[in-house]
């Protein structure tokens, strides 16, 4: 198992080869580069104690790694790419739920209204025969933002990063696309992903620190 700096190494030169494929639009470069950031938090994981918590959360990066290969490839593979991230926000909302299940109503109505505006504003746009794929995707991401903002701390973050990026992904591909949106949507993406897998390393005293804290509020 390579060592964590290594890993950073690999992932930050897979990183910088892709943001130059985009530059110079080389596609191959792009398929062989863009997945290799995530895979190297996968295995980053691999090195770490094993809980429900980092199960469903590898999980999550490894549909996100095949997201990251059908949305490369040079075709139009986009419902394929969507289905795939799809099960990724599945698994950390699985994960979320493993930390706690408090109802967090805030956190649900912040996060309803951000799926609802992003829907709202794609649907306005016409969607065609994408409109039920994408409103079960949005439906995923409130409720995998609404227990993310219930665990808090860096995996609220991460959740924050991913919404923001698949945000962009919308509003480039189904409202007006603009110059820089590759460079931001893989950007806000990839530290999503770092964010949310550095998590996992919290996750077992962010469990305790929220199920304290219901327990301090349920005694008031």
């Amino acid at each position: 198992m390579p060592r964590p700096s290594h890993l950073i190494l690999i992932a930050v030169a897979a990183a910088a080869l892709y943001i130059y494929a985009l530059a110079s639009d080389n596609a191959l470069l792009g398929l062989l580069s863009k997945p290799i950031p995530v895979l190297s938090l996968i295995a980053w994981l691999g090195s770490t104690p094993t809980t429900p918590y980092r199960r469903w959360i590898m999980i999550g990066l490894a549909f996100s790694v095949l997201g990251d290969i059908l949305l490369a490839i040079p075709r139009d593979l986009f419902v394929f790419g969507l289905a795939a991230f799809l099960c990724a926000h599945l698994a950390y909302l699985r994960g979320y739920c493993s930390l706690t299940q408090r109802p967090a109503y805030p956190s649900l109505a912040f996060a309803l209204l951000v799926g609802a505006s992003l829907f709202g504003l794609l649907a306005s746009h016409g969607l065609g025969p994408l409109l039920i794929p994408v409103a079960l995707y949005a439906l995923a991401i409130c409720c995998m933002l609404w227990r993310a903002l219930a665990c808090g701390g860096v995996a609220a973050m991460g959740a924050c990063a991913f919404v923001f990026s698949d945000s962009l992904i919308g509003i480039d591909r189904f409202v007006s696309p603009f110059a820089a949106a590759e460079y931001l949507i893989i950007l806000s993406y990839w530290l999503g992903q770092w964010l949310i897998a550095a998590s996992v390393s919290r996750g077992a005293n962010d469990k305790v620190l929220i199920q304290s804290g219901t327990r301090s509020i349920g005694s008031c």
